[in-house]
Parts: C-alpha cells; structure tokens; sequence
C-alpha cells in the first residue's frame, strides 16, 4: 500500500520545525493492508520519529496530549507550517519533489505516482498554480497526485476518473488530507457511516445517493476533477475543468482529430511507463531450483511469488489489452525486460481458466495470434478449480470495499506471473463506449439519424438472443421511446422518481439481454443489483438522500454525460479496490484508460461516434493503424465476453458452506442493512442454478468480507497519540435497533 498525508492548521507554533533534520525515516513494509503486516503496527524501533502536528488543541479530535503525532512507516517530504508525508512502498523515482527559488522555499511542489514531465514542466506548472491556474498539474501523461504549497497555501489536485482520490477530514483546529480514506478514520476514530455502506449496495452508480462520503464518518472525498485547498485549515474545493454550456450545445467535434488525439495520449500514457527506470522485485526469491516436470519458467516464478523483472502486460483477447500489448511492444528504444537490448519482448500474459474452458476460445485464439508477434513473450496461466471465484476469501484489507475481494485470489495467480510493471485495460469499456443513456444526449440535440445504427444492433441481439419475431420489431420503438422519455425529464424529476422507487421496493427488476439492460440504463438513477436483499429501512434512508440530491444544481444536466461520468467514477474506485486487494509485492499495475489525458481525449469523442455498435473496437483499430500495427486476427474487436456466469455458481457451490457460515451471523444484519437469512436462501439459490444477480451476490460477500477484515486489524496508521491504538471503528459495528410499531 502506498498513500501520502500532510495537514494545514491555524497553528503553525508546533510540529515539524527545527527537527526535521534529526528525522529518522522509514520506509513502508509494504506488505499490505493497513493492519497486521501492513502499516498497522505501531511500533517503529530505534529513536523516535518527529515530523507531525501537536494533539494540542482542545475540543478537536486530536486533543489528548502535547506528543508529537505522525504517521507509521512514513518519509517526510517537507515540515512545517503545514507537513506531508509520504507511506509505504514507493520507489525512487515515484516521488519527485522541486522548489521554484532556492530563495523560497515554501513554495513547492511534489508529484507521486508515474509522471511524464520533465522537471523544467514540473517547474512551470508550479509557477503556474502559485497564480491558481490548476489545470496545468494535469495534463502530464501517467497517473500521479500532484500537491502544491504555495506559502501558507496547500493545494491537492486529484484526478478526473477518480483512480487516485483525494480524502480530507477537519483535525488540529485545521485540515487532514491523505490518498487513503483509512489513516484518516484512524487519525479521528471514525465510526462506520452505515448510510453511505446502505447507498454503496443500493445505488453504486448514483453519485447523487453516495454524496462526497466515505464508509467512515468525518472522512470526505472530493469528487473527480477537482482540487482540494486548504488556507490555513480553511478549506475550499473547486473543479480545474471548463464547464460546458448549459444552454448550448457544443459544436461537434471532427471524427477523425478526436480518435488522433486518442492515440496520442494512450500513446505517451504507454511511453511514460516505459521511459520511466525498470524495476526487478525488491526481494528476489530463492534461486530457481531447474526444470519441474509440467512448469515452465514463468509458472516456476509465479508460485513463488514474485514478479518478472520489467514491463509487461494483459492479453486476454480483447480490444483494449490487445492495443497496450502491442503499442507498448512497438515503442522504439523502450525494451521490456530488464538490462537488456533495444528490441527485447514484452512479457504478455493470457488467463486460460480450465475449470470453464466453453465460451471463450474464440479469445484465447485471438490472444495465441497476436502473441505471435515476435516482440511479445507469451505466457498461459492455466488454473482449475484453485483459481475460480469464492476462492481464498483470506486477503488484505483494502481502504474500501469492492466486488474485487471475492476474485482476488483469480486474479492475483494471473498477476503473479506478470512483470514488475504490469498493463491492463481496465477503464477502456466506460472511457470510449457510449453509455446508453447518451442516446437521449442525442435526441436533445436534434440528431435522431445516428440512433438508427444501434437501434438495429439492439434488434438484431434480440433476434439471435431467442425472442420472437414480432419482440423483435418493436425493439426499436421501445428503445426510442424509452431514450425519448428520459431526454424529456429532468433532473429533479429523475431523482425524485428513483427515491419513490426505492421507498416503494421495485429494485427486483433483472436484465436478461442486452435490450433490457439498455432499456434499465436509460435512466438518471437506477438501483444496484444487490439492491434487492437490502431491508426497506435501508433502502427508505437512501432514499432520503436522492430525495435530497433533487433539489441541488447537478454537475450536468444532459442525463448521458451524468451518467456517463459517474460510471467510470464507480469503476475507477472499484479499480482501487482491485489494485489492493490483488497487490502482489514489487509489482505495479498500470491502467492507462483511466489517465487524465486519455480521459480527455476521450470525451473530446463526438457522440455520434460513440453511440455506434463496435465503436470502441473501431477507434482502437485506428490508433493502432496509426501506431504501424495493421494486421490484426479476425474477430479482433469483437465484443468481450460476458462475466463467466459458469464459473461463478462452481465457485459459490465450492465456497457454499464457508458463505453460509460467513452469513450465518452477519455484521451486515447487525448494522440493519440486510436480513441474514434472505441472503442464505439467496446464496443456496445461486449454487442450485436459479436465475439471482450474482454481482448483486458479490457486493454482498465483498462487504461483509470487508467489514470483518477492518473489525479483526490490531494495528493503527499512527504513532506518537496518547491512545497508543487509534484506529477506526473502535467499538465495533453499531448494532441496529428496529423501530417500535
């Protein structure tokens, strides 16, 4: 786990000046999680550390004694009048830090992550956000967090999907601000926000239910492309982002300049990671052993444990691994192994599950070709039953929870035969497709015409999916009517409407096709698939919150790009989640979809162009085109396989008696969010093969997995409190109490 935290106060008498330089660092374990192992231990060995702010301020959360409190495993970036530390894991080159005159040296900046500026960039950008211009500390390739000082001034830019947040929390007659929520429920002794735990269930989607808060009370997120800045512990959040017109719509955008302008930032996104210096794993394992009868030398490695030296990247098949796979193998100068000469191959890895081999040989094959390509090395991880889902429930605690916890184990046998510096395509599905609600975008703009093409596709998909013929042909009436229904209503309407829905219980609604899921989306709000298990007090409090969501100015007023925009907010935490949950030591999982530029350029798509059947796969093949790749498999594009619906109910019918036993006593049925034996009954449907929402099922497993992970960690993120084990949640989940009839 790697995370930075600093903090501004009124005071600035105390803390980190004149002891800095008598500063013992430490850095991070990074053995993940944030308890046992991780960052939990409080214990720090040898002198004690200096750098933070005094608990001296009565009435606030951190009035308990004159000690020095900071944060565990923890290098101090800079000190007074307001510190930033950086934990955990973080390589050399991953924390840049520069000053704009040697003569003022508070104003500052410091960049974390994979940047692609150069220093003379880094150093007009600060003059540049000294004067408030914010964007500026975007636009770099690579995925970063940027925070400046400027005097007495601090500024923290988070990123546009949401993949790298940014939290804040009132402390010391001031501010508190880090990249991860949990330090800062640790700083304060957060309790558990159960209504936000109640919205992350019922409406994940709807920025509107889950607000700016996190699953910890006091702890705040500020949204996607925005700032946080603090004047002394003041704090003010703005976006760095023009605001498009409300009343006009934009001139479209030139087709072909907006896909150019896609394969020039997924292009330096990909160079930024290979220009940047190579790693090998920090602790190399013990020595190869030789040959093993059935394993080649990747599989040798991955059992035990430990990433292969360089870059390397997914190949499942699809469009968006196949496209980092190949650009990132055909940079020149950029190799992908370690120490080794211009041209090596790239290490590309294919998942091929055995346990359900049926549906997906056509991308396995489609992945064998591309592999062909002598600049990849191919490899194959080949499990069975010990990698379906449900599998080793056993993992770290992530700062949130996600439906990753429950693949974890899948994935991370995947990963573990990767690189030191890994590409995936996580984030191309929700960055270049068209959310079906951007046809009612179209329709308030006067352009019917371009719903005619996936209008047709959606008939076609219900024609070959079984569904009669006359069904068919009224396809694309209901469609338009539904799109042409939800471009007529506005944003009050659409919130009051989904609150009157949860009150009223109708979240049981199942997609079984891609018409009915298209027809669900055309909404401005719809319940999450685990909403059907929640309790009606759960569902009545959310609500309350969209209820109170409609009398505020939304972000957009165009339904498509809301909802466009709060779900690659929702997949970008969820990616977050995953990182942790799966993180293998040494390794970096790079996921260039979700970078500021590509982000942009994206959105710069005219919608014409992306409200098309197999748009995503077409603006691919041009970047590719365009890079030198022109011979691409056939089938390459098609689109992507659906969750492996087979391979979930073998793994639920694996895991059934360890879930039923986790559900047996749940801590969810104790916060009051669901009836335990509900989700039993769900759990032994879902193994006999009844039709149940099995993500909705994942939601649920991941949560209460999530909860019981945070309720069992010993450690704490900080030292030097008089408690000398602050953490969050210290007395446990509030245990609900039904109101009297």
């Amino acid at each position: 786990m790697r995370w930075l935290v600093g903090w501004s106060s009124i005071a600035a008498s105390f803390g980190t000046a004149g002891r800095v330089s008598g500063h013992r660092q430490r850095q991070g374990s990074g053995q993940g999680g944030y308890g046992q192992g991780g960052y939990g231990d409080s214990g720090h060995g040898g002198a004690p550390l200096h750098g933070g702010i005094a608990d001296a301020h009565p009435g606030d959360p951190g009035a308990d004694a004159e000690r020095t409190v900071h944060p565990v495993g923890a290098q101090l970036l800079w000190g007074d009048p307001d510190p930033l530390w950086a934990v955990g894991d973080w390589r050399p080159d991953e924390i840049r830090t520069l000053t704009a005159d040697p003569a003022d040296p508070f104003t500052r900046l410091a960049v974390l992550g994979c940047c692609g500026a150069t220093d003379a960039e880094l150093r007009r950008a600060l003059y540049a956000a000294r004067g408030g211009a914010l964007r500026h500390l975007t636009q770099w390739s690579g995925s970063y967090t940027a925070v400046v000082q400027a005097g007495r001034r601090i500024t923290v830019v988070g990123d546009l999907a949401g993949a790298r947040p940014v939290f804040y929390t009132p402390w010391a007659s001031g501010t508190a601000y880090a990249t991860a929520a949990l330090p800062l429920a640790d700083l304060i002794e957060a309790q558990l926000d159960i209504g936000h735990l109640a919205a992350l269930l019922a409406c994940p989607d709807s920025p509107e239910a889950l607000g700016d808060g996190t699953p910890y009370a006091g702890v705040r997120r500020i949204p996607p492309g925005h700032a946080l800045i603090l004047r002394e512990g003041s704090r003010e959040i703005t976006g760095y982002e023009p605001v498009a017109s409300l009343a006009v719509a934009a001139p479209e955008a030139d087709p072909a300049r907006a896909v150019e302008g896609v394969r020039e930032a997924l292009v330096d996104a990909v160079r930024a990671r290979l220009t940047a210096p190579r790693h090998a794993p920090d602790a190399m394992p013990p020595y190869d052993p030789g040959p093993v009868p059935g394993m080649g030398p990747a599989d040798r490695r991955a059992a035990r444990g430990a990433p292969a030296p360089g870059v390397g990247a997914d190949l499942s098949g699809g469009s968006a691994s196949a496209t980092l796979a190949l650009l990132a193998a055909g940079l020149p100068g950029a190799p992908g192994t370690l120490l080794s000469p211009a041209g090596a191959r790239l290490l590309a890895v294919t998942f091929n599950d055995l346990a359900t081999p049926q549906g997906r040989e056509a991308e396995l094959e489609r992945a064998r070709a591309i592999a062909a390509d002598p600049r990849l090395h191919h490899v194959v991880v080949a499990a069975a039953e010990e990698a379906l889902p449900y599998a080793e429930l056993d993992g770290p605690l992530t700062d949130e929870p996600g439906p990753s916890l429950v693949f974890a184990a899948r994935e991370r046998r995947r990963l573990a035969a990767g690189s030191a510096d890994h590409f995936t395509g996580h984030g191309a599905r929700q960055v270049l497709d068209a959310h079906p609600a951007r046809m009612a975008d179209l329709l308030m703009d006067r352009r019917r015409r371009h719903l005619l093409r996936p209008v047709a596709a959606l008939a076609r998909s219900a024609s070959a999916s079984g569904a009669a013929s006359g069904e068919s042909l009224l396809v694309p009436l209901t469609v338009y009517s539904a799109a042409r229904r939800l471009s007529r209503t506005t944003y009050r309407a659409g919130m009051e409407a989904a609150a009157a829905r949860l009150r009223e219980g109708g979240v049981t609604e199942r997609a079984s096709g891609p018409v009915d899921a298209s027809l669900a989306a055309l909404t401005w709000s719809r319940p999450g698939p685990a909403a059907g298990w929640l309790t009606g007090e759960a569902l009545a409090e959310v609500s309350i919150r969209l209820s109170a969501a409609a009398g505020r100015p939304p972000l957009s007023l165009r339904p498509g790009e809301a909802r466009a925009r709060s779900v690659l907010a929702r997949h970008a935490a969820d990616h977050r989640v995953f990182e942790q949950a799966v993180e293998v030591r040494s390794q970096r999982l790079h996921a260039p979809f979700l970078d500021n530029q590509v982000v942009r350029a994206a959105r710069a798509l005219p919608e014409s162009l992306r409200v098309q059947p197999g748009a995503r796969a077409a603006i691919l093949r041009s970047v590719l085109n365009s890079a030198g790749v022109r011979e691409l498999p056939p089938g390459w594009g098609a689109p992507a396989h659906v969750p492996n619906e087979t391979a979930t109910r073998l793994g639920l019918r694996a895991a059934l008696t360890e879930l039923l036993d986790l559900f047996d006593s749940p801590l969810l049925a104790d916060a009051g969010l669901i009836e335990a034996r509900v989700v039993r009954q769900a759990l032994l449907d879902a193994a006999d093969g009844r039709p149940v929402p099995l993500d909705g099922l994942a939601e649920l497993v991941s949560m209460e997995l999530w909860l019981r992970r945070l309720l069992a960690r010993r450690g704490t993120c900080w030292t030097g409190t008089s408690t000398a084990r602050r953490r969050a949640v210290p007395e446990g989940v509030p245990v609900h109490r039904p109101a009297l009839s």
